[in-house]
């Protein structure tokens, strides 16, 4: 699995808006993809509420892995963009 970790950009972290967008791109692109923060279980990132359960908060480094170089991309695009903006 390919993994690259990548700062969160939300304002206000990874909590329920931002979670859910990431969550509905994972389950749209069909492809395992986890989320995990820095000594902690990685999580499934098409569920919102495993994505909350990270308590990522701005500039935490969260680590983002997928089999599909493309999924891996765009998911770590959505964990470094402002999504509360």
């Amino acid at each position: 699995m390919s993994s690259t970790t990548v700062a969160v950009g939300s304002s206000i972290g990874l909590h329920a808006r931002p979670a859910g967008i990431i969550a509905d791109a994972v389950v749209e692109a069909g492809v395992p993809v986890t989320l995990a923060v820095d000594g902690g279980e990685p999580v499934d990132a098409g569920s919102a509420l495993m994505i909350m359960t990270l308590g990522a908060t701005q500039g935490t480094a969260v680590t983002v892995t997928c089999d599909d170089d493309a999924v891996l991309a765009k998911i770590a695009e959505l964990v470094v963009a402002d999504l509360d903006a």
